[in-house]
């Protein structure tokens, strides 16, 4: 009886089936790869802070020769780890994506790696002496191609919006009513007023408002050389003066509360506000803007979307 040898059989001699089979159907594929990869992300900050969170990952190559089977998967699952294993930078995104077509010389020629996150950022109270987390979902998106390098920022920063006619209803309101309380030729003192003012009876209305969502993607400059995602957020949340909050004691309350009342907006306003914000930034060469105001009077949503407007950046699609 004869036996097989297995001791000479190593690690080479197991088949790769991926390079030696040719497709059954060539082709040209825009992109190849891998998505909802579990990694890690340490982020520097702008205090020089590590911030770290658990992403979901997407790793591809286009494939540009039709004649081949297809990628080398464990190829970018493995460089990617790499990367993710050590504090994310933006040259060291830049060498992972040269590295996932140094890997693919001959099938590829453009490269993308996406990372979605929670990025938790420290936020004061408004008035007090605390402070709280807050989680802003966050993506960054890095892609290499013949023309170089490119960079995106996304994010989503929740806020407050306080409709201005509402608020000028509720203001008629309060009117009709002081009028009704005082209007019969009776003598009325600043003390009187104050004192109505400060009651249930005197503030018979007040206007609704709705936690909204500003949704933003910026483009930054191939030479970047961090991920700007606190200054970003910054930006947007000064733009818009009421931002959602995390501690927060009476006196926190009542300074939102007044933020609300001096800042109303509709959702035109909310975008052109951001725009107006975003225009100013030098570092982003393009943007997009969508503000979703959930509303609380209506069953559905109010929406306004804005772009920078350059020729070939992004389009307005909603």
């Amino acid at each position: 009886m004869k036996f097989l040898d297995l001791s000479s059989m190593g690690s080479k001699s197991m088949p790769d089936i991926a390079s030696v089979s040719q497709p059954k159907a060539p082709g040209l594929l825009d992109w190849v790869g891998m998505s909802e990869i579990e990694v890690p992300l340490a982020i520097p900050t702008r205090s020089g802070v590590i911030t770290h969170s658990v992403a979901k990952a997407q790793a591809y190559v286009n494939l540009v020769n039709p004649e081949a089977k297809g990628i080398h998967m464990s190829r970018l699952y493995l460089l990617l780890d790499e990367a993710c294993s050590q504090v994310l930078t933006a040259s060291s995104l830049r060498n992972t994506l040269g590295r996932f077509l140094e890997s693919h010389q001959g099938l590829s020629d453009q490269a993308y790696v996406d990372f979605r996150f929670e990025f938790l950022a420290r936020r004061p109270a408004l008035k007090s002496e605390y402070s709280g987390w807050k989680a802003y979902p966050s993506r960054i998106i890095a892609t290499e191609d013949t023309d170089g390098f490119h960079f995106e920022l996304r994010v989503e920063i929740p806020y407050s919006s306080t409709c201005p006619c509402s608020a000028a209803l509720a203001r008629q309101l309060i009117q009709q009513q002081f009028r009704k309380d005082f209007g019969q030729g009776k003598q009325v003192t600043a003390d009187d007023v104050y004192s109505w003012l400060g009651s249930e009876q005197g503030v018979v209305a007040t206007p609704h408002s709705q936690r909204s969502i500003a949704e933003i993607r910026v483009r930054l400059s191939d030479d970047t050389a961090s991920f700007p995602l606190e200054e970003l957020i910054d930006a947007v949340e000064g733009a818009l003066k009421t931002p959602v909050q995390t501690a927060v004691k009476r006196e926190d309350e009542q300074e939102f509360a007044r933020l609300n009342g001096q800042n109303l907006m509709f959702c035109e306003d909310a975008a052109r506000k951001i725009q107006k914000a975003l225009n100013e930034q030098a570092s982003y060469q393009d943007f997009w803007v969508r503000v979703n105001h959930l509303e609380s009077l209506h069953a559905h949503n109010a929406v306004a979307i804005v772009t920078k407007g350059i020729k070939g950046g992004y389009t307005p699609v909603p």
